[in-house]
């Protein structure tokens, strides 16, 4: 009892720094960015009205959608827009045309966290870093190179992993957060009636009050709930109870407080806007609040960048996009990933942000676009996953998402306004990666297609292979081939070039599924084709690690023992030759070839040993 205590409340802890880096550090530029929009007069009544505004979207859009309702549709113990998508995908598998749409709107929307994933480390460290103009205005010319050295070195380390300082994340977030909360109840005990902000009335009666104004600085406020969709992703890493105890009895509390000192401060100080965070703190402890921000924006980058190396990974068994090369930073821990190709494209791609809008201020117009939509698409999904997924009821199906749908449409309508202030800037980043997960998708299936039209029936061959056989030798050979029951390239060139086959042989395709495990209980399907040959499919989850060696160590005892050192693994190198017919654009098809061309190694990806490995190349014109 006393063990599962300690477990809880280390994984609290932990979900603390992981999970709400991101909307911990909010209150750096929130309320900052609504006052200095200059859409709203600096009035008492408007300080009590955009506070309580602040208040009931945390508690609307964190604590009833995310915390309460979504972390419900956990598929296998997983979360995230992909694990999501995958439970939707699966509960309208008997409506194809629907489940098509559903799947176009779910990569749509992995597609946009990669725009989400630029701004947000951009505008967090940035508006840490400009802390410093609240010391000295002396120091404003060196904010953006200070900025991009963090960035820098926080890119630099990732190749380390994040094993070794990992476990100082939950503690420096919590000292965070216990300092916000400190820095908002010194002001509140100035100025204790703004504590009647928390009644929605003064929220209701701002927006029928100024319901153009209201409208327009929602791009504003949405800046508030940075991070929100990081509680559903990261569930399958910590767990529903860990988190719901950390947003209830830490995040939100703290936040809050924050929240209402700065209004506090504004009430006594209208001229504290131009920064109302910094400016809450006594002169001596402006530096130290500095470098804990700045360390505390980086953890919340951190996070967003090792969520970003395990989408992509889950995209990739999604058949969304090319192998890339995937190093495992840690022995014991399979989630910890570094991808090197997705690491500095973030780095260029954040740094680009940065020297592009110069300013937290001007980044703030370029988020929300991004994350709103996402918002609203996982809204979507989960009304599918509720209604034909779990089978509720209609009317509470739409009892329960319709609410939010309206809450995220309208902050996704506002946000719009912002689409050529910079909003287009994760809209273009979103755009070019679904442009290269759907080519890449159906350039796979049109490469399928061809090879299947041109294949030969894996049976009937070995059976005319087997009237006059050719020489056998001894070992194992494992012949691995995108379809099962076709006959692999890799066979008819090792038949026509080297003329033997060995004395086992093993027909291995591995099929991605869309659901997060698999366990070695369904790992491999196997048949047996006779003279020694098998048919084995190895089924993988999409947060599964490929790998064919171990997988294939499961045959023991059915008859079929593999040496590892006998062992040769053969694979076709295919080269894709676009050609001018029914298949995508001409464009698309010398996108789909670049991309094949340039994908990882198929033997490191299914981790097969590179001293047993044979590759035969062959052309496919599609």
């Amino acid at each position: 009892m006393q063990s599962s205590k300690s477990s809880l409340s280390a994984l609290t802890l932990a979900a603390i720094g992981v999970v709400y880096g991101d909307i911990g550090t909010s209150v750096l530029y929130a309320v900052k960015e609504v006052f200095g929009s200059g859409y709203v007069p600096f009035t008492q009544d408007n300080i009590y009205g955009i506070l309580s505004i602040f208040f009931w979207t945390l508690t609307v859009i964190v604590s009833l959608k995310y915390v309460v309702l979504v972390l419900r549709a956990d598929n296998n113990g997983e979360g995230g827009l992909v694990a999501m998508l995958a439970l939707a995908s699966q509960a309208v598998l008997d409506k194809p045309r629907l489940r098509q749409v559903l799947l176009g709107v779910g990569i749509f929307g992995t597609s946009l966290f990669y725009g989400d994933g630029v701004i947000t480390p951009a505008i967090s460290v940035l508006s840490a870093v400009e802390g410093l103009e609240v010391v000295s205005t002396q120091f404003t010319e060196y904010v953006i190179p200070l900025t991009l050295l963090v960035l820098f070195c926080l890119f630099f380390v990732q190749k380390r992993g994040t094993g070794g300082i990992g476990k100082f994340f939950g503690p420096i977030t919590l000292v965070w957060l216990l300092t916000i909360a400190a820095l908002g109840v010194s002001h509140i005990l100035t100025h204790p009636e703004i504590l009647w902000a928390l009644s929605p009335h003064h929220a209701l009666r701002f927006i029928f009050a100024n319901p153009g104004t209201s409208f327009v600085i929602l791009g504003a406020v949405v800046l508030c709930v940075t991070g929100a969709e990081a509680l559903y992703a990261d569930l399958g890493h910590f767990g529903k109870l860990p988190i719901r105890i950390a947003w209830f009895a830490v995040v939100m509390p703290a936040l809050t407080l924050n929240y209402f000192g700065q209004g506090a401060l504004l009430l006594a100080h209208p001229e504290a806007v131009k920064n109302p965070f910094y400016m809450m703190a006594p002169d001596w402890a402006l530096v130290p609040l500095v470098l804990l921000a700045t360390m505390a924006t980086v953890i919340a980058s951190q996070a967003l960048i090792t969520g970003a190396f395990s989408v992509t990974k889950q995209v990739i068994q999604l058949g969304y996009l090319p192998r890339l090369n995937i190093q495992h930073t840690s022995v014991r821990d399979t989630g910890q990933i570094y991808l090197p190709f997705v690491n500095w494209g973030l780095f260029v791609a954040i740094v680009l942000a940065v020297v592009l809008f110069r300013s937290s201020s001007n980044l703030a117009s370029a988020y929300g676009i991004a994350v709103t939509l996402d918002m609203l698409i996982t809204t979507v999904l989960t009304f599918f996953v509720l209604r034909f997924g779990w089978h509720y009821p209609l009317a509470l199906c739409l009892g329960a998402t319709s609410f939010f749908f309206v809450v995220d449409l309208a902050f996704f309508t506002s946000n719009l306004l912002k689409l050529f202030q910079g909003g287009w800037f994760p809209l273009m980043i979103g755009g070019i990666v679904f442009t290269l997960m759907t080519t890449w998708k159906e350039g796979r299936r049109l490469l399928n297609e061809k090879l299947r039209s041109d294949a030969i029936a894996l049976p009937d061959f070995l059976e005319s292979v087997f009237i006059n056989p050719p020489t056998r030798v001894d070992g194992t050979a494992v012949f691995l081939s995108a379809e099962a029951g076709t006959v692999p390239n890799a066979l008819l060139h090792n038949l026509k070039h080297n003329k033997v086959l060995h004395s086992t042989n093993l027909f291995v395709t591995v099929h991605n599924h869309e659901v997060p495990w698999i366990g070695l209980d369904g790992r491999l399907q196997v048949d047996s084709l006779g003279h020694d040959c098998w048919q084995v499919v190895i089924h993988y989850g999409f947060k599964n690690d490929p790998d064919v060696p171990r997988a294939l160590q499961l045959l023991r005892g059915r008859g079929c023992d593999l040496e590892p050192m006998t062992t040769s693994y053969f694979l076709s190198r295919d080269t894709v030759i676009p050609t001018i017919g029914s298949g995508m654009a001409p464009w698309r098809e010398k996108l789909f070839a670049q991309m094949h061309h340039n994908a990882g190694a198929a033997a490191d990806f299914l981790n097969l040993p590179n001293n047993a490995v044979v590759e035969l190349g062959s052309k496919i014109e599609i």
